[in-house]
């Protein structure tokens, strides 16, 4: 398995190509609400991936140094998805909520395609 600091910019990558065609989505069609959703749960997505990958950095050098290691950051990402749906909430007219929380699954999706993607490169 490939480390998580040679994955991520692969990830990030697509994660940035899939905000821009939410963007593109948001520019030129009229389900506004629907793509600002995904852009703000895919943004915040990008986030969680991004400090996973950090906690998990700073899981492996803590577990190297023989110390005890802190978490990786659970409570942070579901912090991070009540901010988001505290934003939807307060503005209902601006984002679509099942939008946000599809965009907030985001990361986890890239993830999954990535590995079944890679795997098939393999063989």
């Amino acid at each position: 398995m490939q480390d998580l600091q040679h994955v991520f910019p692969r990830l990030r990558s697509y994660i940035l190509y899939l905000l821009a065609l939410y963007v593109l989505g948001w520019g030129f069609t009229s389900y506004k609400a629907v793509f600002a959703g995904l852009i703000l749960g895919t943004t915040l997505s990008l986030y969680n991936l991004w400090n996973l990958v950090r906690k998990f950095e700073q899981f492996g050098q803590a577990l190297d140094e023989g110390k005890k290691p802190r978490s990786i950051g659970t409570v942070v990402r579901f912090a991070t998805a009540a901010l988001a749906v505290v934003i939807t909430i307060s503005y209902p007219k601006t984002f679509h909520i099942i939008s946000v929380v599809v965009g907030l699954m985001t990361y986890y999706v890239v993830i999954i395609i990535d590995l079944v993607v890679q795997n098939m490169r393999r063989r």
